[in-house]
């Protein structure tokens, strides 16, 4: 049997983690089967090439991260500060990864994460400093603030937001993986993802209980 580079193999384990993280779960999957998968031979491949199950999905979500960034990045640029906009950017950028099954498993992973992305204390997981996605993020807590929403209040909305908008590409990936019929042509549906995330953020403070 030829051998493998170890860059192939790196890249045989991670497409083998995308797939079974995203239709087992981040925590269900077993690292045995993703090698296994991979059609490695060494039960400790993912150990000797990645350190751990972290350091697997860090690796997986680095490379999601990437082909997000290359849609994000230019479309932040010509945004200006109006908060549907910028959502809309964030929805436009996530959508990107609808268009191959392995965009769509990783959304179903993503969505597993969604409270790890370190916005409720304003400190960016390692993999989200210094990208484009982070400086998004900062643009709409900006916005929040120069609406009046106390930080608290501001950094748990756009936690939820972020969830919501995850949730709901993982639930359209979901469908297109199954060959399920979604309710709503991929456009209305985006469209609607962006009016209900920004509504959401605009919700009128409650009043002191």
């Amino acid at each position: 049997m030829a051998r493998t580079s170890g860059p192939e193999t790196r890249e045989k384990l991670i497409r083998a983690a995308e797939e079974l993280f995203a239709a087992q779960g981040v925590d269900g999957a077993q690292l045995r089967d993703v090698v296994a998968l991979a059609g490695q031979a060494n039960p400790s491949a993912v150990q000797y090439h990645f350190g751990s199950r972290a350091g697997l999905l860090d690796s997986v979500m680095a490379g999601r991260q990437t082909r997000t960034e290359q849609v994000l990045a230019p479309l932040l640029g010509d945004a200006g500060d109006d908060l549907a906009q910028l959502v809309g950017v964030l929805v436009t950028a996530e959508a990107s990864e609808l268009r191959t099954d392995r965009g769509r498993r990783c959304l179903r992973i993503s969505a597993q994460l969604s409270h790890e992305s370190g916005v409720r204390t304003r400190t960016p997981h390692p993999t989200l400093a210094g990208t484009a996605y982070w400086r998004l993020i900062e643009r709409m807590a900006e916005r929040l603030a120069a609406d009046g929403l106390p930080e608290p209040l501001l950094l748990e909305r756009l936690d939820l937001a972020l969830t919501v908008v995850g949730a709901a590409m993982a639930d359209r990936a979901r469908q297109y993986l199954d060959g399920t019929e979604p309710l709503t042509d991929e456009p209305l549906f985006l469209a609607d993802l962006v009016e209900t995330t920004t509504a959401l953020l605009r919700a009128a403070q409650p009043r002191s209980v």
